[in-house]
């Protein structure tokens, strides 16, 4: 794309969207604008190429433009549209179905809904209905989305801007029992977490953690919210990340990857107990677009692709490839590069401090791959491939890596890193 026709592109977007994104990524050297898109890699409007490593978060498991949702997706345009929240729907019925079938326990009902923030405002109002309390306890560094409850639960520094928080809201050390069971009161609605925080740095619990928090829970009568927006869906190797902690949690809220990238879609889903609430009071939770019947036919179609026990092997076989590469990058960095934290897909690269990590983000970038700190640890760096990433594309992703990290440290003084890191730092995230 000419240069002139990109330039146009951010002005719109400064002058209509946020003039602030576009100075903070035009003065660092990160803007990209999305062209094409397809399987692992973006194409910028100017037609370089990067391999995507950040995926939204989880958002493209499948990859860019899977071609098997989007068919599903396609085929539905032919009959339906996005259906009326109010009405009863075949869609939504199949995919709740679906979502029970793979889920552990009595977790056999869903609350539908269109963003990761707006599952969780549902499963803490849920919460509260049910228990009768207002308590809600989440982790340090966690982060459970931007909207009302949700943005509640988060670090300080997303809602103080907004006025003070409602009351009921406190937050523990991940990973630390003592603290939770200082926490817990008679008044203690809920604790909500996820698996592996990754906004912490993808940080992995210890073995017994959340079966310690699930039996802390049950003994002062709290409910236990397990947020796999990031985690579920195969991404670590399993459908859910809690099945490597073998809890079951009293909900369950998945989202981002359950799009399939094509269309938005997100789902609460509750236990017996929570569901007698919903059941006596159906019409206390509406969202117009939430669980749509195109949204659902996405999601059914990604269900179909991820509960594969096939499909699951080779997330694991690609896991034990890469975690092995990037051992091998590892120890030819140590002085820098200091862990892998890797449970699945799910990786986080830990480096010597924020300096290192935010110009190997740099790096990457300008060597054509894509990932990004994490927001409240960045020290560590996020890797998530597409699920379906392929062997070829795993390697050159840890070519990238090594060459990056042998530029970081062969054209860059540890001063220039300081530098670089104090002006990134100071940039909201």
């Amino acid at each position: 794309m000419p240069s002139v026709e990109r330039k146009r592109i951010l002005n719109l977007f400064a002058q209509h969207v946020s003039a602030g994104k576009v100075r903070f990524y035009h003065r660092y050297g990160f803007t990209l604008i999305p062209g094409r898109r397809e399987g692992a890699y973006l194409y910028d409007v100017n037609g370089r190429r990067y391999l995507n490593l950040h995926c939204n978060g989880g958002v493209f498991n499948l990859g860019h433009r899977n071609a098997q949702v989007i068919e599903a997706v396609r085929r539905g345009l032919d009959a339906c549209d996005i259906g009326n929240g109010h009405l009863i729907s075949e869609p939504k019925a199949l995919l709740a179905q679906s979502l029970a079938a793979c889920l552990p326990g009595d977790l056999k009902h869903v609350v539908f809904g269109v963003s990761g923030g707006e599952a969780v405002d549902a499963a803490l109002k849920l919460a509260r209905a049910v228990t009768g309390r207002p308590g809600i306890i989440s982790a340090q560094g966690g982060y459970h989305g931007h909207t009302g409850l949700a943005m509640a639960t988060g670090d300080a520094r997303f809602r103080a801007p907004f006025g003070p928080p409602p009351p009921g809201f406190s937050q523990i050390p991940f990973d630390d029992l003592p603290a939770l069971e200082s926490a817990l009161t008679p008044g203690t609605a809920a604790v909500i977490l996820e698996p592996i925080p990754a906004t912490l740095g993808m940080r992995l619990p210890a073995a017994d953690y959340l079966r310690e928090v699930r039996r802390l829970c049950d003994r002062c009568g709290a409910l236990f919210i397990a947020d796999e927006v990031q985690t579920g869906l195969g991404r670590t190797g399993k459908v859910w990340a809690i099945e490597h902690f073998g809890v079951t949690p009293d909900m369950l809220i998945s989202g981002k990857g359950l799009s399939g990238g094509i269309y938005p879609i997100t789902a609460t889903c509750v236990n017996r107990r929570v569901y007698r609430f919903i059941e006596r009071n159906p019409f206390i939770h509406v969202s117009t677009f939430g669980g749509s019947d195109l949204g659902c036919l996405a999601a059914l179609e990604v269900l179909r692709i991820t509960t594969d026990r096939a499909f699951l092997a080779e997330v694991n076989r690609k896991a034990a490839r890469l975690a092995a590469g990037l051992e091998t990058v590892r120890h030819a960095h140590s002085s820098i590069f200091l862990e892998v934290r890797q449970l699945g897909l799910f990786i986080g690269l830990r480096f010597v401090d924020t300096s290192l990590t935010l110009v190997v983000s740099k790096a990457l970038f300008d060597n054509g791959l894509y990932a990004i700190y994490a927001a409240n640890n960045k020290r560590v760096l996020q890797w998530l491939p597409p699920l379906t990433i392929a062997d070829a594309e795993m390697d050159e992703a840890l070519a990238i890596l090594d060459r990056s990290l042998r530029q970081v440290q062969t054209r860059l003084s540890y001063r220039v890193l300081r530098f670089v890191a104090r002006r990134l730092s100071r940039e909201p995230v």
